[in-house]
C-alpha cells in the first residue's frame, strides 16, 4: 500500500464548508438605549471556490488544490453559528463550527482492500468585544460602529485513514485538540434603510498548540427586509497553518480558501 495514495483521498476531503464569519453584531438604533441588551443569533454558510495547500498524515505530505465540487462531493455534514450579546459599548461573543468530511476507495493490486477517510474539524470560541465607536457619518446621518475583539477558541482537528486489507487492519492520521487566542476588528457602516457594508479581520493561533496562524478576512453586505433578521452574504478569505506530531509521525494542515458566504441574522432587543 503507497502511501501517497491515502494523502491523495485526504486530500479530496480535508476543506470545510462551514467556518465562523464575524459579522451578528447588533448596531445600536437612534431610539435606542444603550442601557438596553442588545442579543444577536446567526448560522453561516461558507463555500470556497478553491482551496489550496497541503496535508501531513504519518509523515507523508501531499498538495491540496481542489474546487468546489470536489468538496461537495465528500460532505457529510457542516454547520456554523454565532450569538452575541451587547449593553453599551461592552458585548461577548460566542462561536461555534463543525464540520465532517469523508471518504471510500479501493486498494490497487492483486491483494486488494479499501480505505476509508474522515476528516473533521469543529472550534468553540469565547470572546470579550468593545466598541470603540459608534457614530454617523454624512450629511444623511447614516449610523457606523467598530469594534475590537479577543478571547480564546478550542479547536479539535481529525485526520484519520482506515486501511483494511487481507492482513492486519490500520490506522494512520488521528485527533489533535487545542486551545488558543484570537483577536479580531470588525466594522459595519449603513448605506440606507436596508443595507449595511460589513468588513472583519480575525487572527488567531499564535503558535499555540501547533497553530502557527489562522486569519479570516471577510467583507460584505448586511440586507435588513424584514424587522428582526438579516441576510448577510460577501467574500471570505480564511488560512490555517498547523502542524504538530502524533505517534504516528508529522501530522499537519496548512491551507488557503476563499470564496462566497451566505448567512440569516436575528435580532431580539
Amino acid at each position: 500500500m503507497k502511501k501517497k495514495l491515502l494523502i491523495a483521498i485526504i486530500c479530496l476531503s480535508s476543506t470545510g464548508l462551514a467556518t465562523e464569519v464575524a459579522q451578528a453584531d447588533p448596531m445600536t438604533g437612534p431610539n435606542q438605549n444603550d442601557s438596553d441588551w442588545r442579543f444577536t443569533g446567526a448560522v453561516y454558510a461558507f463555500a470556497p471556490f478553491r482551496t489550496t495547500g497541503t496535508t501531513t498524515v504519518s509523515g507523508v505530505s501531499a498538495p491540496i488544490d481542489l474546487d468546489l465540487g470536489e468538496v461537495l462531493d465528500n460532505l457529510d455534514f457542516a454547520a456554523s453559528g454565532r450569538f452575541e450579546a451587547w449593553k453599551g459599548d461592552w458585548g461577548v461573543i460566542f462561536d461555534a463550527n463543525y464540520y465532517s468530511i469523508s471518504a471510500d476507495g479501493s486498494l490497487p493490486g492483486p491483494a486488494g482492500g479499501s480505505v476509508d477517510v474522515n476528516v473533521r474539524q469543529e472550534w468553540l470560541g469565547v470572546l470579550a468585544a468593545y466598541r470603540i465607536a459608534n457614530g454617523t457619518y454624512g450629511t444623511s446621518g447614516k449610523r457606523y460602529t467598530v469594534d475590537v475583539q479577543a478571547g480564546y477558541r478550542y479547536n479539535s482537528l481529525r485526520q484519520e485513514v482506515d486501511i483494511a486489507t487481507p492482513g492486519p487492519a490500520t490506522t494512520l492520521g488521528g485527533d489533535d485538540s487545542w486551545w488558543e487566542p484570537v483577536i479580531g476588528a470588525r466594522g459595519k457602516w449603513e448605506l440606507n434603510n436596508q443595507w449595511a457594508t460589513v468588513a472583519s479581520l480575525e487572527f488567531g493561533g499564535f503558535g499555540a498548540g501547533g497553530n502557527d496562524l489562522q486569519v479570516g478576512l471577510n467583507a460584505g453586505f448586511d440586507y435588513h427586509p424584514w424587522d428582526n433578521t438579516s441576510i448577510i452574504f460577501g467574500y471570505r478569505y480564511f488560512s490555517m497553518d498547523y502542524s504538530t506530531t502524533l505517534e504516528s509521525g508529522a501530522f499537519a494542515y496548512d491551507v488557503e480558501q476563499h470564496g462566497p458566504y451566505i448567512g440569516v441574522k436575528y435580532v431580539f432587543q
